[in-house]
């Protein structure tokens, strides 16, 4: 069994990041391993635009000290939860500089490699991030990606190839394929956390599960609900719910809605798949691989807002669908339950890496 030093990620309890903080140590040790967890200070103000910053800048201390005092010895292991890490360069130096090798594994959330995502909207491909996303892949050992999808993005954004293919120009084609592992995220909770919410009532619910953000396109759904009154059309957050609030709006939910442009696995969907709820969801993204095709709607639906305003009669269609023979769907939403657990929620292959 494996020394297991665990970098883990500042606790949201509005999110997964909150379970993450009990779930993985007690996974890891479940398994048989050793785990040191270091964590961030916790006396970071909660309206720090900064808190990342402040957390990670403690961890990078904690992991040298264990370097300086001996406890982080060759043959052990470290896991970055989120591979956006100043620490994973500051690991690399010190096990070089020390001669003290260690197995580095990180989990890809997102990136500037994703055109849609903040970092990607804001700094895009700056030369400067670039290098610094580069330089952390190259860092790490076993880079976990959720979804091929979101493999391909990185691939083809930050490394400029496709790894689907060898081709005969690359020569890093074999050592970038090496380091790079399609994962499920370490998320085996959610069925057991669910369960209670399982066997609600269904009311004429649509829910709309996401942030509210441009990439998220809520106004869609908004206008979706001006044109279908006859139903309870909701915007999670702008209920301000505690996390059982949200997971009874769920229960009693008959659709999780998404017309997402940036998506590189998708919990909430998964988690009104668990309690039953309908998922409508474009078929693109991480969406196409992970989504039976009852529950595929085509991309160019809303691929933007005229696009929708196109398509907005064949939309209100296929809720109309989904809402008045809900019943008819039951026995394919627990097919695509078991495949979403067993394919996309479950952290059997990073496990599997710690093994040997």
């Amino acid at each position: 069994m494996a020394n297991v030093f665990l970098v883990d990620l500042e606790a949201d309890e509005s999110s997964y990041t909150g379970l993450w903080k009990t779930h993985i140590p007690k996974l890891l040790k479940d398994a048989g391993h050793t785990v040191t967890v270091i964590e961030g200070p916790s006396d970071i103000p909660s309206d720090s635009k900064l808190n990342t910053n402040i957390y990670k800048a403690g961890q990078v201390e904690k992991l040298s000290r264990l370097f300086t005092t001996g406890k982080v010895r060759s043959g052990d292991h470290v896991i970055f939860t989120d591979a956006w890490h100043p620490g994973i360069i500051d690991l690399k130096y010190m096990s070089e500089l020390l001669d003290i090798k260690v197995t580095v594994h990180a989990l890809w959330h997102s990136g500037s490699y994703d055109p849609q995502h903040l970092l990607g909207r804001l700094i895009g491909d700056a030369n400067w991030i670039r290098h610094t996303e580069h330089a952390f892949f190259d860092s790490i050992d076993h880079n976990y990606f959720a979804t091929e999808f979101h493999i391909d993005m990185f691939c083809e954004n930050l490394l400029g190839m496709d790894l689907s293919k060898e081709t005969d120009n690359t020569l890093n084609w074999w050592r970038y394929k090496n380091k790079v592992v399609r994962s499920g995220w370490p998320m085996e909770y959610i069925t057991n956390t669910l369960n209670l919410y399982k066997h609600m009532d269904k009311k004429d619910i649509i829910l709309f599960p996401h942030r509210v953000a441009p990439e998220n396109q809520v106004e869609i759904f908004k206008d979706l609900a001006s044109h279908m009154p006859e139903y309870e059309w909701v915007v999670g957050q702008d209920k301000q719910l505690t996390k059982n609030e949200y997971h009874n709006l769920l229960g009693e939910s008959k659709i999780v809605f998404s017309a997402n442009l940036q998506e590189t696995l998708g919990v909430s969907w998964y988690e009104g798949a668990v309690v039953d709820s309908i998922p409508m969801v474009p078929d693109r993204l991480s969406y196409t691989e992970m989504a039976l095709d009852d529950f595929k709607y085509p991309s160019e639906w809303t691929e933007s807002w005229d696009s929708y305003v196109e398509h907005k009669d064949e939309i209100i269609a296929r809720v109309k669908d989904y809402m008045e023979n809900y019943e008819d769907y039951i026995t394919r939403i627990h097919k695509q339950t078991l495949k979403l657990k067993d394919k996309f929620f479950s952290a059997r292959k990073i496990l599997d890496n710690i093994e040997g």
